[in-house]
């Protein structure tokens, strides 16, 4: 279905998002509009009454509907904030699980600030479209009531009005379809800087460090002309809407009064009835405050279509199939993968890893060591082949199941979690990853993963040990590896190291190797790597060269070959 299609439903979701927030702001608004309609009646009366010296009802109707359009306005704003918070909270929450949803192939395609920015802005904008779905109908009511008031007044009356009407329709109608791209284009654009300011915030360091901040300061801000171009777009195109109409109401107002004074001269108008009809005709002239609620409603159109772009991706899958019994034999049979432009990064690649042996994977710079590790855990799916653990293929695996078999550590691991408990036991069973309840610095699983990773001794010497949290936890890049490590070392069948060992000193790399490629609970391993010295002691290497196996053997067999050795020469490597 066409984004544009989705965009709209997904509106329409998001107005019945509300709930009964969203049906009580209509029903006060509908209320509102009905007081609203018979107050210059009731105004009307009480000065006919008045006049003529009757009872002053008419006076005490009158003062009971401005009340009732006080309530009206107090309930208004509870109801539309609260339909709103509503709505919002439920569009984040599609949106996060969505994204969570998607492989990681996927998710790259839109910068992170970008991400953030439908999710935090064009989803809170989306998340008014019932407010200004209700607000706005409502909003034409007055003026629409008012003009059959005015003809069963007087009729000539009601045909004054309605012309003036029908011409402030057609100005706000070209100013949504004028006003509706300028806003896509405005959220398009700040979704794009946000992304960049993200990359930069990110690289820092490296920006300091080749004192570039003031090129990066004018990349980041390159599309800031396009914005402002999009943003005067969007305010011009308000004032403009807003002078055309506040020219036509004066003159709606002066026409009705002119043609009311001749009615009551005429004797076809009591006194008070004319003071209804000018009401009335304020009330007409009103249409033009509807364009607050039109600009309104055009936001929120464009931050659902926004988030739509992203809801329209495909999420991975997810299997229910159990693993069997097993030790984590990992297979791969003609598995590709293909770059955005047609390149294929995998072409047919053939691989079987034996139960609870150690495979290194190593090759050339763009080889696709990564992109192996990759789909054998299911960070995505191959766009072709078969990936399978212990004999069951990834895509049917129940997704808890396959993490809690899997575990992945990474050059650059993210840490996440309050504390360093949490980081590390990210991936365990929640009855092993809570932080325990007693005076226990962690539970079991934490401690034995923190032990095999080598960093139990750098948590014992942080001021609340394994409860400190992480945003107080001062750490460098091998320390913060390391935790990448123990939190990866809780898989149960296959671990999977993406040069997880790149930032570490030669002796800790050394305790690591040997917790690795040791028995490790008899776990499969499945280690990319540029050193020799991990690849011999790997149980078999997969070489792989343009995307393909070029070999699988033991490390001393290959070494024969002077293109395998040459894969170590740029980092150093000897036999």
């Amino acid at each position: 279905m066409p984004t544009f299609a989705v965009g709209d439903r997904l509106l329409r979701q998001t107005v019945l998002a509300g709930g009964g927030w969203t049906a009580g702001l209509a029903a006060v608004a509908l209320l509102g509009a009905a007081a609203e309609l018979l107050l210059p009646a009731a105004l009307g009366r009480a000065v006919d009454a008045a006049l003529a010296g009757g009872s002053g009802w008419w006076a005490v109707s009158a003062c009971a509907l401005v009340v009732v359009l006080i309530c009206v306005d107090t309930l208004t704003d509870l109801a539309s904030g609260f339909g709103a918070a509503r709505a919002t909270a439920g569009l984040r929450r599609r949106l996060l699980r969505h994204l969570f949803a998607m492989d990681v192939r996927a998710t790259r395609r839109h910068p992170v600030g970008d991400l953030v920015g439908r999710l935090v802005g064009q989803a809170a904008d989306a998340g008014q479209a019932g407010n200004a779905m209700v607000l706005t109908i409502v909003a034409v009511l007055p003026p629409l009531g008012s003009v059959v008031a005015l003809t069963i007044m007087e009729p000539v009356l009601g045909v004054t009005v309605l012309a003036g009407l029908g011409l402030l329709a057609v100005l706000m109608r070209a100013f949504v379809a004028d006003a509706s791209a300028a806003t896509a284009g405005y959220q398009r654009v700040l979704g794009s800087i946000a992304g960049r300011l993200l990359e930069s915030l990110t690289g820092a360091r490296t920006i300091a460090a080749a004192g570039t901040t003031r090129r990066e300061e004018d990349r980041v801000l390159a599309a800031l002309p396009e914005l402002d171009r999009h943003g005067r777009r969007t305010w011009a195109l308000l004032a403009r809407a807003s002078a055309r109409t506040s020219a036509v109401a004066p003159l709606l107002n002066l026409s009705v009064i002119a043609v009311g004074g001749y009615a009551l001269t005429a004797g076809w108008l009591t006194p008070g009835e004319l003071v209804a009809a000018v009401r009335y005709a304020a009330m007409g002239a009103g249409l033009g405050a509807v364009l607050a609620t039109l600009n309104h409603l055009v936001r929120s159109r464009a931050g659902a279509h926004r988030v739509a772009e992203v809801l329209t991706q495909p999420a991975t899958p997810a299997g229910d199939r159990p693993l069997p019994p097993g030790g984590g034999a990992l297979r791969l049979r003609g598995v590709c993968v293909y770059a955005d432009d047609g390149r294929p990064i995998l072409d047919g690649v053939d691989l079987d890893v034996p139960a609870g042996a150690t495979v290194a994977v190593v090759g050339a710079s763009g080889a696709g060591k990564s992109t192996v590790a990759a789909v054998a855990g299911r960070l995505y799916d191959p766009d072709s082949g078969d990936v399978r653990l212990d004999g069951v293929p990834l895509r049917d695996l129940d997704a808890v199941e396959l993490r809690r078999a899997v575990g992945y550590a990474f050059d650059r691991p993210v840490l996440i979690g309050a504390t360093v408990h949490d980081a590390i036991g990210l991936a365990l069973p929640d009855d092993s990853a809570a932080p325990p309840a007693d005076r226990s610095p962690a539970t079991p699983a934490v401690l034995r993963a923190a032990r095999m990773a080598a960093v139990a001794d750098v948590i014992d010497r942080l001021p609340g040990g394994y409860r400190t949290p992480l945003v107080d936890t001062p750490l460098s890049g091998g320390e913060t590896q390391r935790l990448g490590l123990a939190r990866a070392f809780a898989a149960e069948r296959l671990l999977i190291l993406d040069d997880a060992t790149s930032s570490l000193d030669t002796a800790t790399e050394h305790r690591i190797t040997e917790a690795v490629l040791g028995h490790a609970g008899g776990r499969t391993r499945l280690v990319v790597t540029h050193r020799s010295a991990a690849a011999a002691a790997a149980d078999l290497v997969a070489w792989l060269d343009g995307g393909r196996v070029r070999g699988l053997a033991p490390h001393r067999h290959l070494w024969a070959d002077p293109d395998y050795r040459a894969v170590f020469q740029p980092a150093g490597g000897g036999s």
